[in-house]
């Protein structure tokens, strides 16, 4: 007994905030709703991504809920800086989103083969902020999960309160916001420290039906220090990971900063807030 599922969380538009669900159904391809459409570039037809914040940062002052209605059709609703609302399926959309990120882009849900987005290297942004020309690498999206979606690499990225409990107290500030981490499962936990370290390859069973199995720990890139909606820049979301948390994120791969860990869908399932979770 690992703990109890304490908070789910969905990003129905990559990049951009996300919204809390008490229960959702979990597919092969993740947790329904979660990054079903991405904004993509028409200069460079690169994915969108506040890991590189130079030019996409204003991402995260948007924020996206899915409609569970089925005569919205998958529509998508997504809340501007100032309030006003729009939907995916707007004429219109596009041109919105192109003049509040200054860069003429596309809402899609179609991921098209070797779909990459540009990755901002963490330490750079933190020497040189977030304006700075910085070397950035190229990362093709959803290796480790099925083909045709617009997660990072896995299905699911969880996170613990140990965890979170932890940056806490390693920060300046005492605190740390859930928010920037873009967690889809937290996981309530009377462990202690980074917990999910020792995750690696294990089995978690989830409620009754669903079964995840651990693929990776969670490589963390400049996107916890950025400002989200609200919460203004913090560059210890990241300091402190990088200073009392730099391992492995896989075995073969040379250590960086992380927090939580990724995981595959074995046995699809229902989740829900308050679910117990099993290691086996």
């Amino acid at each position: 007994m690992l703990g109890t599922v304490a908070a789910l969380r969905r990003y129905p538009v990559k990049s951009m905030l996300g919204e809390d669900v008490d229960a959702g159904d979990v597919t092969f391809t993740g947790l329904a709703g979660d990054r079903q459409l991405a904004v993509v570039s028409r200069t460079t037809g690169k994915i969108a991504s506040a890991k590189f914040p130079r030019l996409w940062r204003d991402l995260l002052t948007l924020s996206a809920a899915a409609a569970d209605d089925p005569a919205a059709d998958g529509a998508v609703r997504i809340t501007l800086p100032e309030g006003k609302i729009v939907w995916s399926s707007d004429a219109g959309v596009d041109a919105i989103l192109s003049g509040l990120l200054d860069e003429p882009v596309t809402l899609t849900a179609t991921p098209v083969p070797g779909a990459a987005l540009d990755r901002a290297v963490p330490e750079a942004v933190l020497r040189d902020g977030v304006d700075a020309q910085v070397p950035a690498e190229l990362m093709e999206i959803g290796g480790g999960g099925p083909p045709g979606t617009f997660v990072d690499f896995a299905p699911l990225h969880l996170l613990t309160t140990s965890t979170l409990d932890r940056i806490a107290e390693l920060s300046p500030h005492g605190r740390a916001d859930l928010a920037r981490y873009r967690p889809n499962i937290v996981i309530r936990t009377a462990a202690t420290g980074f917990t999910e370290n020792d995750w690696l390859e294990r089995i978690l069973r989830v409620g009754d039906d669903l079964v995840l199995r651990v693929i990776a720990r969670t490589p963390r890139c400049a996107v916890p220090t950025l400002a989200h909606g609200p919460l203004p820049r913090d560059p210890d979301a990241l300091r402190v990971l990088a200073r009392h948390n730099r391992v492995e994120p896989l075995d073969s791969l040379d250590p960086e900063p992380c927090a939580g860990v990724y995981a595959e869908v074995l046995r699809p399932g229902r989740i829900r807030t308050g679910d117990q979770v099993r290691l086996a």
